[in-house]
């Protein structure tokens, strides 16, 4: 019971006691001051933790704090599709890009908290962040996280002209040109740029970040050979492994990828300590009311079963992975742990 609802009760208890004291005459039922305490409580209680009940009567907002185009709007744009077949509503994506997601996620934090405007987000955004920024708009205490959505891992791929065919032989390379390799990435903090600083820390590399505004730009670099290497979303990369224009050497799964049966994983290769998974979480406002949020968590989890979206997840290299709440908290802390840790070895900084 709310603090209003426990307030409310105590209010009309003391009033029916003042007015009928113990061993007197009690009120019948229905009379007006138990009436009153009654709708009062029912107006409190549903007022403090129930969604409307006529809840989406209108479109709901998902906004991408990236690009069209990458993983995070891929995901989004599937779930969306099977949300508002749920919902009879439209769910619109709506694209924010800029400041490594921090533009999204502060127009969300703003947002009322009224169900109707969510953040897809990927893990970097606050597992990352708030270790190599020192200014940020928003903190996980600003949104209400409602779950995980999907999880998959990335592929080490590099220009085809680079003479290294394997994990073991890019690291080689790396060490014998200290200084002069370089990597690619969707940008500074990005998922795939920390899954790429993680390979340098475990293999003691000094290789140079080249980031990007965006996944597309960094890949077209690579086919290019203007850049080396990537640590990418393994749906991007898939197709330009088969058609030769980028080679794959390894995944960051715990097992091989069926987009990319042939090419071992990171474990295989030697490296079981770089295993890395790129995930995506739905956070809505914070103070979106309890009920709502779990209203909608388990509404997330219904659309990640149907299996037209398993197969349209799929398609991308990921895998539905819908948690509580509470789950997706314990993940972002988990991986703070591990990425704080990466971004002071790796002295990285953004501002």
């Amino acid at each position: 019971m709310s603090k209003a609802a426990q307030a409310v009760t105590s209010f009309f208890s003391t009033l029916l006691k003042r007015r009928h004291p113990p061993g007197g005459h009690r009120p019948r039922a229905g009379t007006r001051p138990l009436a009153c305490a009654a709708v009062a409580l029912a107006a409190c209680t549903a007022g403090a933790s129930a969604p409307a009940a006529n809840w989406p009567d209108h479109p709901v907002y998902m906004v991408v704090p990236f690009v069209a185009g990458g993983a995070t709007d891929n995901i989004g744009r599937a779930l969306a599709m099977r949300l508002g077949a749920i919902w009879k509503q439209s769910v619109v994506v709506v694209n924010k890009p800029g400041a490594a997601g921090m533009i999204g996620a502060e127009y969300v934090a703003r947002a009322d908290p009224d169900g109707y405007t969510l953040l897809l987000a990927s893990g970097s955004m606050f597992t990352v962040n708030p270790y190599i920024y020192t200014h940020m708009p928003y903190k996980l205490s600003d949104f209400a996280p409602i779950s995980n959505v999907a999880t998959g891992p990335m592929v080490v791929a590099v220009r085809p002209s680079l003479p290294v065919k394997t994990l073991q032989q890019l690291i080689d390379y790396a060490k014998q040109h200290p200084g002069k390799v370089n990597f690619g990435s969707a940008g500074v903090g990005s998922q795939v740029h920390m899954a790429a600083e993680k390979l340098a820390a475990a293999a003691n590399l000094n290789v140079m970040h080249v980031p990007y505004k965006g996944e597309a730009a960094a890949y077209a670099d690579l086919m290019a050979g203007h850049i080396d290497f990537v640590v990418g979303n393994i749906a991007a990369l898939a197709p330009l492994v088969a058609s030769g224009r980028i080679r794959a050497l390894a995944v960051t799964g715990e097992h091989r990828a069926k987009m990319l049966p042939d090419v071992p994983t990171v474990a295989e290769a030697g490296y079981p300590q770089i295993q890395v998974h790129g995930w995506f979480g739905l956070l809505a406002p914070a103070k979106t009311p309890p009920a709502l949020v779990q209203a909608i968590q388990r509404d997330v989890a219904k659309a990640l079963a149907n299996p037209d979206t398993v197969r349209n997840l799929e398609a991308q290299g990921s895998t539905p992975a819908p948690t509580s709440p509470q789950q997706l908290t314990q993940l972002i802390k988990t991986e703070s742990v591990m990425w704080s840790k990466v971004v002071h070895d790796r002295k990285l900084k953004a501002n």
